[in-house]
């Protein structure tokens, strides 16, 4: 399809007429590309760039003008409205290697079977066991003295129920995952996808082009969005505090995951206080503490092979809920369904305020479970979660609930240890039994929702790195850490012993749980305005109802903060500050290396022989710079006395989305001219990407595709040479040398030059930037012959060795900084960056094969 737009102007100044081309591609996305001008755009150096919205692309193309106006008129709307792509270069080349590829795996009826069991084991847990002690928290502070009472306590049960954990998780907030991803961090991920809110400024341009990337095309009818993508992108004080909320979500999304086996085990052993009499709570304690030394040992065989083995034990449960709750309401009466009418909440306030307000702290744990419902998402398929949940979970938890109020009814003051009160006699050891196996279960629940949440945010630079092992050969996001489950250990055990009373922690337990509620609440919001561009009237509700919600129970749960709540506080801060610390300390180093990278100058003065003597072989440089020459290979070139003679700047970086496919994994582009052999390498990963690679598979991988770039090159340099060769005026010439690529993915479509054209021919060398090619059109056309001298080169410097060449970039606060600046510099960032595990350690480079080289940036 082709149409023709008047404009005026293009960004390099230069007027004339041109043609707009258009073409629909497999992706979702579309780009305009105007041809009428070469201009040069660099695809980011700072964090507040223009990233391809319409606002930074208005006035920058040119066009020819339309004889119809009307029609010229709707074409400009239209190209404010749609997302333009930038020139195209040797990146983005590469990036298009790929057309959209389906990264979901197919679901099959038995599949899903397998997938529902595997959910009650890992993502339900902990919802369905807290009828072991929610009516035990709401009661604690005040007696129950009369039956509207406990009709009015268990209205508010149910209608939390069904607003928290069904309407705002089930079936709002699954749909905001991030290509199967839930939790915090890929909420954010799949923020900055759509908005350049990343604080980090490595991001490029070619990244957008990755198959999982489903950018979507805002439409004329909601145009909110891209103002609100505009104001997100712009406002570096947005960015910040919206970095500040998902940290603060993930803290106690991790200060969650320490209360959730504390208080669901212990809850669980208090059974064992009713049938036996001479059992006290020190002997509880002792028994709860072993059963989390077990629970956490066991952790380590990964979700999948647990989750099938416990799956059928929390049916079981669920089924004993069921049962229990429906012999109670036989035995005791059926009046507590009554307590659908929320009037009875209503009369329940009217009558005692005091007491209801401090009970909603209770009542909100009968929710708990439901952020991992939607953090364990990753393990899962959205429509196993939400079939198990509306079908089997929501209903027995309903029947438990109403068996426990049917008894209170009848034994007004039996407002402790309700449910275990509650089992006939005959089957009260087998319940006490599997209630044990259902709370080590539940146990388990945040646990496997924290490791999904901090490989997420270890990814996107917001947590030390950690080594993280893969426990499921058919789904890739069910991973293990060890470290940060032995953290979890030690830090429930202390939680257990110093408060060791299911009703202290049931405080701190709400507490957690209402701030990643909060935090998700928030996200999704953003969400809904910013991709799924969903009416604002259905936005605010949304926004309304949930947070006003979680903040009425959030006043409730603070008036406890002084019966030891407060440590739970103090837990999530440090956490919060190592995060924010990491951040702060990975963006001003990545800052730091940018500006001191060296100069293209500098390199040409030097010559192909870089001042230098050239030894056969390949020399890997691993850096974390996107673009550029790092100063670090500066220190190399003064402190070796030769240097390989083939260069590779691998840039090992991690993109907002969940998985890059292998087959777009590797990007180059050419730095300096051919003579200098010195290329650019990012090797791109998703956070849910696992690099399982050693370093033999790697440097194939990254060899063959180096190879696979060169052949792409002289290909479209024999296209050029071709399409020079046959023009007829220098009016054409030009014509032809404007136009560029349309497309994200796929096949690359020609428009008359090869992408890698504009590139090559409106890129030169600047300070501080790469080359994408090193000669003008009479070298390209004389060089056709040169690719198998070139693809020899390589053959005989793999053959000499490859040599990964380490950079160690450490930074320090100067002598003039602050105080404050120093400490966090100087002393917390350092020590983690001494003990978090090294990036390049996954590869397990022997140490024959690595030279190294330490360089200090003052910042």
């Amino acid at each position: 399809m082709e149409t023709q737009s008047g404009g005026s102007g293009s960004a390099s100044g230069g007027g004339g007429g041109g043609r707009m081309r258009l073409r629909k591609t497999e992706s979702a996305e579309m780009r305009w590309v105007v041809s009428g001008g070469a201009y040069e755009e660099d695809e980011i150096e700072s964090s507040d760039g223009g990233g391809g919205t319409p606002a930074a692309a208005s006035g920058s193309r040119g066009g020819c003008s339309d004889s119809d106006d009307n029609y010229e008129e709707a074409e400009m709307l239209r190209q404010r409205l749609v997302r333009t792509g930038p020139r195209a270069d040797s990146l983005d080349v590469e990036a298009q290697d790929v057309a959209g590829m389906n990264r979901h795996q197919e679901i099959t009826v038995g599949r899903s079977i397998v997938l529902a069991v595997q959910t009650l084991g890992v993502v339900f847990g902990d919802v369905g066991t807290s009828p072991l002690y929610a009516f035990d928290v709401m009661f604690n502070k005040y007696p129950i003295t009369s039956k509207e009472d406990v009709l009015g306590a268990l209205s508010l049960v149910i209608y939390t129920l069904i607003l928290i954990p069904l309407l705002k998780y089930t079936l709002i907030a699954l749909w905001g995952n991030d290509d199967g991803e839930g939790g915090t961090f890929a909420l954010y991920s799949l923020i900055c996808r759509n908005a350049r809110v990343s604080l980090l400024p490595n991001q490029l341009r070619s990244d957008t082009r990755i198959s999982s990337f489903q950018l979507q095309v805002p439409s004329v009818e909601l145009e909110r969005s891209l103002k609100i993508k505009e104001r997100l992108e712009t406002s570096s004080m947005l960015k910040k505090l919206l970095l500040m909320l998902v940290l603060f979500g993930t803290s106690m999304v991790i200060a969650d995951g320490v209360v959730t086996p504390a208080m669901s085990v212990m809850s669980a052993v208090n059974g064992l206080k009713v049938g036996i009499s001479s059992v006290n709570e020190g002997e509880v304690v002792m028994i709860t503490v072993a059963v989390l030394i077990v629970l956490f040992t066991l952790q380590r065989f990964g979700s999948s092979k647990v989750a099938l083995a416990v799956g059928p034990a929390l049916f079981i449960w669920f089924c004993c809920l069921a049962g229990i709750g429906i012999y109670n309401m036989k035995t005791y009466g059926s009046a507590v369904l009554q307590a659908f009418n929320p009037m009875y909440i209503y009369y329940y306030f009217e009558r005692n305020p005091t007491q209801a307000w401090m009970s909603l702290g209770g009542c909100l744990l009968c929710a708990t479970g439901s952020e991992a419902m939607f953090a364990d998402l990753c393990y899962f398929s959205v429509k196993s979660v939400q079939l198990t949940f509306v079908f089997l979970v929501l209903p027995c938890l309903l029947l438990g609930y109403l068996g426990q109020a049917a008894f209170l009814m009848e034994n007004l003051t039996e407002n402790q240890q309700v449910f275990f009160l509650s089992i006939p006699n005959q089957a009260f050891w087998p319940v006490v039994f599997i209630a044990i196996l259902a709370a080590i279960i539940a146990s388990r629940t945040m646990t496997t929702a924290i490791f999904s949440t901090i490989k997420q945010a270890t990814a996107l630079g917001c947590f030390p790195r950690l080594k993280i092992i893969h426990t499921s050969r058919s789904f890739m996001g069910q991973i293990y850490i060890p470290m940060m489950n032995w953290f979890l250990l030690v830090s429930c055990l202390a939680f257990v012993t110093m408060f060791g009373s299911i009703n202290e922690i049931g405080n701190a337990y709400g507490i957690a749980e209402l701030g990643v509620m909060m935090m998700t609440t928030v996200l999704v919001t953003i969400i809904m305005l910013l991709i799924w561009q969903i009416n604002i009237i259905v936005v605010l509700c949304f926004l309304t109802l949930s947070l006003g919600l979680e903040l009425i129970f959030f006043s409730s749960v603070l008036g406890s903060v002084a019966d030891g709540s407060w440590v739970l506080l103090v837990f999530a801060a440090v956490l919060y500050l190592i995060m924010y610390i990491w951040n702060y300390g990975t963006k001003l180093k990545y800052e730091t290396e940018v500006k001191q990278k060296l100069s293209m100058d500098l390199l040409m003065e030097l010559g192909c022989n870089l001042g230098t003597v050239r030894v056969p072989g390949i020399g890997l440089l691993y850096n974390e710079l996107a673009r550029g020459v790092p100063g670090i290979f500066g220190q190399f070139l003064a402190t070796m006395p030769a240097i390989h003679s083939m260069i590779i700047f691998v840039c090992i970086k991690w993109v907002p989305v969940p998985v890059v496919p292998q087959n777009e994994r590797f990007l180059f582009r050419r730095v300096c001219p051919k003579s200098y052999h010195m290329f650019r390498c990012i090797a791109r990963y998703g956070y849910k990407d696992i690099r399982k690679e050693d370093y033999i598979s790697f440097q194939q991988l990254l060899i063959e595709s180096l190879e696979k770039f060169m052949r792409r090159e002289a290909q479209e340099r024999s296209l050029e040479s071709d399409q020079y060769d046959g023009t007829d005026s220098e009016e054409e010439v030009a014509s032809a040398s404007s136009r560029a690529l349309v497309g994200p993915n796929g096949s690359i479509n020609s428009l008359g030059v090869p992408p890698a054209e504009a590139a090559g021919t409106t890129e030169h060398p600047t300070i501080g930037s790469s080359m994408s090619f090193d000669g003008s059109l009479d070298e390209a056309i004389d060089g056709r012959g040169s690719l198998d001298d070139e693809l020899s080169f390589i053959h005989k410097a793999k053959e000499s060795g490859v040599v990964y060449l380490l950079g160690h970039g450490d930074i320090r606060a100067r002598k003039e900084s602050f105080f404050v600046k120093k400490l966090v510099i100087n002393y917390f960032y350092a020590f983690l960056r001494r003990n978090c595990r090294r990036g390049i350690a996954a590869l397990s480079i022997p140490p024959s094969r690595m030279m190294q080289v330490a360089m200090q940036y003052m910042v």
